[in-house]
C-alpha cells in the first residue's frame, strides 16, 4: 500500500504531467518562429495548466474544490490533445511519443479525479 501524498510533487499524475510540460517545451522549440505567439504559446500555456491545476487542487480542503481543479486540468489536457493533432497535421514534428505521454497522464488524471469524487473506494 502506497503512502498518502504529502505534497503535490508526490503524486504520480503530477510527475507525469510535469514531464509532459518539459517535453512540450522541448518540441515547441523547433516549431517555426512564426508560431511563437500562436501555436507555441497556446500549446505551452495549456500544457502548464495541467500540472498547475493538479498542484492547486491538491491543497484545496473540500472535495468539490479538489474535483473542480482536476476538471480544469482535464480540460487543458484535451486542449493539448488538439494541439498535438494540429502540430502533427502541420508536420511540425512527430507527436507520437508526446501523444503516448498525454494518454498516460489522461488515464492517471481520470483515476485521481474518480478517487476524489468517490473517497474510500
Amino acid at each position: 500500500m502506497r503512502q498518502p501524498a504529502r505534497t503535490f510533487q508526490d503524486l504520480i499524475v503530477w510527475q507525469k504531467a510535469h514531464r509532459f510540460v518539459l517535453s512540450v517545451y522541448r518540441i515547441t522549440n523547433d516549431f517555426p518562429k512564426s508560431e511563437i505567439y500562436g501555436l507555441t504559446s497556446q500549446f505551452r500555456r495549456a500544457a502548464i495548466s495541467i500540472p498547475a491545476n493538479i498542484a492547486e487542487g491538491f491543497k484545496k480542503k473540500g472535495l468539490a474544490d479538489k474535483a473542480k481543479f482536476m476538471n480544469i486540468a482535464q480540460g487543458s489536457l484535451e486542449e493539448c490533445r488538439y494541439y498535438l493533432i494540429l502540430s502533427s497535421d502541420l508536420k511540425y514534428s512527430d507527436m507520437s511519443e508526446l501523444m503516448l505521454l498525454l494518454e498516460e497522464v489522461s488515464k492517471l488524471l481520470t483515476s485521481y479525479s474518480n478517487s476524489i469524487l468517490t473517497p474510500g473506494s
